[in-house]
């Protein structure tokens, strides 16, 4: 599952939205209380989320799981959506509302604890995090992904294998991308290709000029980052997170289309995912307290882990993966360009302006 691409405009709108004061309170629900177990089932029946779909890091067997450890049908009806677009709408939604959990790219994870839409709630699992990947309440990391070449190498005999080899004339309208003004994928795009440029977290400049150039050169195609059309080589180079790219590989395989799934020679990062829970859902407080618990337990993080998204916790050392939930993973001789960063530190409201202005302009 790719999450949905938004307009700049679109999402420039949504991110000066996000600059307004938090709404309303979360009524006399409290938060900070440890959740009642007995009330999960409950809670549970019904699970509608905002960009978290079933096929989106194994999320549908992370649900299933929890549910059914709680006795909970959780019949699980997700609307695909970006981070902004998530944090906006659950916003507006706060008279009644209607998500319960969203995924978002971490950098996001402030943004949802300034606008007021996460409770004031920390579950004690997030004890396991490094600061920067937990809020004060209602978000956490969950897995990490690393920017990369995702390539129908049927349609292109010579795969990019660093960020310097997509500025060759031969991929000509070949490169998709997500967009950094909307995306948690693009923006993590935008700091990989800042780092492996000689940029950091703090200095994303390069990433900009990087982008012009490949704007410039004609490579960057409009055409959306998908599966279908990189099945069809309608754009036959994306550069999407590792484990979308594993996952892409082995449903494309069964129609005998070949991919590859190049880590850049030249650096990523690895780039965090993380839940947060909608504060205006108190009638599945518990529920969600417990879920956001359960994200970071050793089940959901193999769970992750399967898919091919390496989990939080591994990533900190905190959690040794069995054999058998890496058997998709990428060797980890490939990952030695990737480094690790303080990705929340990103300002998301700069990049939209800073695409717009340096890279579309």
């Amino acid at each position: 599952m790719i999450k949905l691409r938004i307009g700049v405009a679109a999402a420039t709108a949504s991110l000066l939205a996000l600059t307004a004061c938090g709404g309303s309170g979360a009524g006399d629900y409290d938060w900070k209380a440890a959740p009642d177990a007995g009330k999960i089932a409950e809670q549970g029946k019904e699970l509608p989320t905002y960009g978290l779909a079933p096929d989106w890091a194994n999320y549908g067997e992370v649900v299933k799981a929890f549910c059914a450890k709680n006795n909970a049908t959780c019949e699980h009806k997700d609307t695909d959506m970006s981070s902004s677009e998530e944090i906006v709408r659950i916003d507006a939604e706060k008279d009644n509302p209607i998500a319960t959990a969203s995924d978002i790219g971490l950098m996001w994870g402030p943004v949802a604890e300034a606008k007021g839409v996460v409770p004031d709630y920390q579950p004690p699992s997030a004890s396991k995090l490094k600061d920067w990947q937990k809020g004060k309440g209602g978000w956490v990391a969950t897995f990490v992904g690393a920017p990369s070449f995702v390539v129908n190498t049927d349609k292109v005999k010579n795969p990019p294998k660093s960020w310097a080899d997509l500025l060759k004339p031969e991929y000509k309208g070949q490169i998709a991308t997500k967009n950094p003004a909307s995306s948690g994928t693009g923006q993590a795009m935008i700091v990989a290709a800042a780092v492996a440029n000689g940029g950091a977290v703090d200095n994303l400049a390069p990433a900009y000029d990087y982008f012009k150039k490949l704007k410039d050169s004609g490579n960057l195609s409009d055409v959306k980052m998908s599966e279908e059309t990189l099945e069809k080589g309608e754009a036959p180079i994306q550069i999407n997170y590792d484990f979308n790219g594993i996952a892409q590989k082995a449903a494309l395989k069964e129609k005998n289309v070949n991919v590859s799934v190049i880590i850049p020679s030249d650096g990523s990062v690895w780039s965090p995912s993380g839940l947060i829970i909608n504060k205006y859902n108190t009638k599945k407080g518990d529920f969600l307290k417990g879920f956001l618990e359960y994200v970071l337990s050793d089940e959901a993080q193999t769970l992750f882990a399967k898919f091919g998204a390496r989990p939080i916790r591994a990533l900190n050392g905190d959690l040794q993966v069995p054999a058998e939930a890496k058997a998709n993973w990428l060797p980890d001789a490939d990952y030695a360009p990737v480094k690790e960063i303080e990705i929340t530190k990103i300002n998301v409201e700069s990049i939209v302006a800073d695409w717009e202005a340096k890279v579309l302009a």
